[in-house]
Formats: C-alpha cells, sequence, structure tokens
C-alpha cells in the first residue's frame, strides 16, 4: 500500500469510489431500494446524534467570546462562497450540466467540518477552542442557511424542496439527535470518546450509504448518461480554483485585520473547508434523486481536494512554528 501513500489517496476515497462503482453496476430498485433508504435515514440520525454527544460545552464557552474571528469564518463560508458559486453560472450549459453546476452551487453554500477543520488547525499549531466553536456553530447555522441560501441562488432548479419545509425537514433528521446527543453527552459521552476510533467507520459508513444511494437513482434515472466526460474534468478544476481563491482570501483577511498566527490558521482552515459529512445527508433532503447523484459528486471532489491540500499546508505552518523560534536564537 506504499503507492497509495506516495499519492496520498486515503482509504475513504477508495471507499467512496467503491460506492459510486456499485452504484453503477448494481443499481438498487424498488422495495430494496425503499428499504436501503430507509436505513440510510436511520444512519443519519445515528451520526448526528453521536456528533452532539462528542460536543463538550467547555469548548464552547472558550472558543465562543472570539466574535471578530469567527464573524471572518461565518463571512468566508456563508457570504464569499455563495458569491463565488454565482460567479460560476455562466459556465452552466455550456461546460457544465446543470446538475453539476446545481452541485457546485450547494457545495458553495455548505456549513464548515467540524473534525478535519479542528484536527489541522491543531496540526498547524493554531486555536484549537476557537476552530471548535466556529465548526460546530457553522454545522448548526448551516441547517438553517444553506436551505435558505439554496433557494435564493437556485430557487426550484433541480426539484429542490420548499426552504420552509426543507428547514423542517433537515432539523428533524439531522438538529434533534444532536441537540438531544449533547443533552445526554453526561451519559454517553465518556463512552463515545472511548469508542472515537470505532465509531469513525460509523461516520465513513453513513456518508458511503448516502453516496450509494444517491448514485444508484441517478443511474436508474439515465443522468449520466446524459453527462460529457470534460464536464466532470471541469468540476475538478473549479472544485481547485475555488479552495485557492477562499484560502488566499481567508489569510489576507486575517492578517489584513491582525489576528495572531494561531487565530489566522484558525480561520484559514475552518473558513475554507465545506462539510461532506453534513452536506450529503442535507442534499438527500433538499434535491430530488434523480439529480442526486451529480449534485453530491463536486462535494466529493472538493472533499478529497480539501484533505489534501490542507495537510500540506498545516506541515508548513507547523514547520514554521518550530523554525522561527531557531532563527531567533542563531540571530541573538
Amino acid at each position: 500500500m506504499s503507492w497509495l501513500k506516495r499519492l496520498r489517496v486515503d482509504g475513504f476515497t477508495l471507499a467512496l469510489l467503491g460506492a459510486v462503482a456499485l452504484a453503477w453496476w448494481f443499481p438498487l430498485q424498488g422495495a430494496a431500494a425503499r428499504g436501503l433508504d430507509d436505513f440510510t435515514n436511520i444512519a443519519i440520525a445515528a451520526l448526528f446524534f453521536l456528533h452532539g454527544a462528542r460536543l463538550s460545552r467547555e469548548a464552547i464557552v472558550a472558543g465562543a467570546l472570539h466574535w471578530r474571528l469567527h464573524l471572518v469564518i461565518f463571512a468566508s463560508t456563508f457570504i464569499l462562497f455563495p458569491l463565488l458559486g454565482l460567479a460560476l453560472k455562466p459556465l452552466s450549459g455550456h461546460w457544465l450540466t446543470p446538475e453539476l453546476y446545481l452541485g457546485l452551487l450547494f457545495l458553495c453554500t455548505l456549513p464548515s467540518t467540524v473534525q478535519s477543520s479542528i484536527a489541522f488547525t491543531s496540526m498547524a499549531g493554531g486555536n484549537v477552542p476557537a476552530a471548535v466553536c466556529s465548526a460546530s456553530a457553522s454545522s448548526l447555522l448551516g441547517v438553517f442557511l444553506t436551505p435558505l441560501l439554496m433557494s435564493a441562488l437556485a430557487g426550484s432548479h433541480g426539484a429542490m424542496a420548499n426552504p420552509g419545509e426543507a428547514i423542517g425537514k433537515i432539523m428533524l433528521q439531522l438538529l434533534v439527535p444532536f441537540v438531544a446527543g449533547h443533552l445526554l453527552r453526561r451519559w454517553v459521552g465518556g463512552w463515545v470518546e472511548r469508542q472515537r476510533a470505532v465509531l469513525r467507520y460509523t461516520d465513513q459508513g453513513t456518508v458511503l450509504l448516502v453516496v450509494y444511494t444517491a448514485f444508484a437513482a441517478s443511474v436508474s434515472s439515465g443522468l449520466w448518461q446524459s453527462t460529457p466526460v470534460q464536464a466532470l474534468y471541469v468540476v475538478i478544476g473549479v472544485c481547485a480554483l475555488l479552495l485557492a481563491v477562499v484560502m488566499v482570501a481567508t489569510t489576507f483577511a486575517a492578517r489584513r485585520l491582525g489576528f495572531s498566527r494561531e487565530d489566522e490558521i484558525a480561520i484559514v482552515f475552518c473558513g475554507s473547508k465545506k462539510s461532506l459529512a453534513t452536506g450529503v445527508p442535507m442534499a438527500k433532503i433538499l434535491f430530488a434523486s434523480s439529480a442526486l447523484g451529480a449534485i453530491v459528486l463536486p462535494v466529493m471532489i472538493f472533499h478529497q481536494i480539501q484533505l489534501i491540500v490542507c495537510a500540506s499546508i498545516a506541515r508548513r505552518y507547523a514547520q514554521r512554528a518550530t523554525t522561527a523560534p531557531a532563527l531567533e536564537e542563531a540571530a541573538d
């Protein structure tokens, strides 16, 4: 497996590709598809219950008062990204199919990640409590803001659900289990922390289930037969460009506004990332199943690109932190 490490392709990415391939060759239909869909909904609710049980109130209090940092992150997540998504509209119908453009627009309205944002902030030596608070708050705000932003930017395109109805469904399936998990943290939090390594596979397994059902529905509807291969290359290029633009913008904003190095790291990693774990279940609620595969594809591609790029940048931040004191001592 050393060649995979050199390519920096993680096992979860391979599993995602496997789920897509399985959906392509063996798409479930009829009663079997409906049964798997119901099971997936239960798995999603369990996933967010566990997320709620993991979040400590101490972490919320520690980072909540750093309001300037949070405003910059939220502005990047819910203002800059959507504006960039609108700027890509001329690509729809020419370089991209309408479904793929809708997927890019949906990507731009999603909240930030939680686990990887915190992990990269910690790896780089940034403000971890603020990152915990900001990323968690972003996920909760996304329950309301993502449907509203999609309604404002895309309207009824792609058979999108009514925003009020969508918010209600998202609250029932994502927010209510999350809050329940957090309220029960006193009793289940210790067990969840001890099982963190095992439960990571629960997170990934739930995402894989949704990806399979989404792509199976798209294959059954014949969507991919009308999707040109060059449009997929365009999606990859656009996702890489979006990440580059936002990371440069957040770095510039953090330095221009006088934030410390630790705060800059939290802003860059929390403000430039998008959540696959939240986005895929949301897409399942917001959009018609026949187009769901194409809509979640940009989120899947962006997820892998952000992991590769952010891992490299986090290592560079960490290296600078260790070399700077040595250079100062040499100068003295």
